[in-house]
């Protein structure tokens, strides 16, 4: 594997589809195009599934949107799960609120193309996700990793890509992607979770491409701006231009119409020739395990 092609699409909340039929129309379409850009994988971002409050009932109230959503996505499942077969194009179709025993979670859902279904939960909720008065949705407590056409992946959904300690987690396994959909509200979100994805490509010598959803929902009640961009994140080597950015696309609100859209080629062989002794300074899975503490404790 030399060369990945991948897609992401930092979907506009405002294309208000009028059913499930509609947004799984939008979806093939980008799919299709992906297919015939020769791309292998595309990626939607978190919270896509808010899109579809543009047809929620008029009477529903916002600690019922979990429910409905998670209704949305189960209608919306049938309708996408041959689309990758069909075309060739993994599809990681963002994340949507998903059933459980014990309450809703945040998940992001994959199809691949040879048939299967990934799944993998938010495990780090933002407060405001925690909220019993809103969308209240709990953690995840599974790291996923899986192989995908040949490379090792893990899904890390939007503040799960700020914590360091997954990354302690991940530097064991020698991830050549890690997805990152995210939704930001703000300029401050977009920086912390674009910001962290370039780190942890630092860390883990490895890429991590991360997209979040522009605009505003036809329907919402709690997320009137959304912000975000696309970008692709490499190692700080000569080999990659020594920045580390891959490809990124700027960030907008999508007041305007825009939708971040980008499809670029992870350059898998060379991030595996860095790891096994090719990088400049890079010490691998690094655990501090030699480390202790000096001074005064709390």
């Amino acid at each position: 594997m030399q060369d990945y092609p991948i897609a992401l699409w930092s979907f506009h909340l405002g294309r208000a589809p009028v059913s499930v039929g509609a947004l799984a129309s939008d979806i093939e379409t980008r799919l299709k195009q992906a297919a015939d850009d020769g791309t292998k994988l595309l990626i939607l971002p978190e919270y896509v599934c808010e899109t579809c409050l543009a047809f929620k009932p008029e009477d529903l109230r916002p600690d019922q949107e979990m429910a409905f959503l998670a209704d949305t996505g189960e209608a919306l499942w049938p309708l996408l799960r041959a689309l990758p077969q069909r075309y060739g194009v993994s599809l990681l179709a963002g994340t949507w609120p998903v059933r459980t025993p014990f309450g809703f979670t945040n998940t992001a859902v994959l199809f691949t193309a040879d048939g299967r279904e990934i799944r993998q939960d938010k495990l780090c909720l933002t407060p405001f996700e925690q909220d019993p008065d809103v969308w209240h949705l709990i953690p995840g407590t599974e790291l996923n990793i899986f192989e995908l056409d040949g490379l090792k992946m893990a899904i890390l959904i939007c503040l799960d890509i700020e914590m360091p300690a997954l990354s302690c987690v991940l530097a064991r396994h020698e991830i050549d992607l890690i997805l990152v959909p995210s939704m930001t509200e703000m300029l401050s979100g977009y920086s912390r979770v674009f910001g962290c994805a370039k780190a942890r490509a630092v860390e883990l010598m490895c890429a991590v491409a991360v997209c979040g959803v522009v605009g505003t929902s036809k329907g919402t009640t709690q997320n009137d701006t959304n912000i975000s961009g696309a970008a692709l994140y490499l190692p700080c080597e000569e080999a990659f231009g020594y920045t580390g950015i891959g490809a990124e696309r700027a960030p907008t609100d999508g007041q305007d119409g825009q939708e971040p859209d980008l499809t670029v080629r992870v350059p898998v062989q060379q991030m595996r020739d860095l790891r096994s002794g090719k990088a400049e300074v890079w010490p691998g899975a690094w655990s501090a395990d030699h480390v202790s503490v000096r001074g005064p404790s709390n």
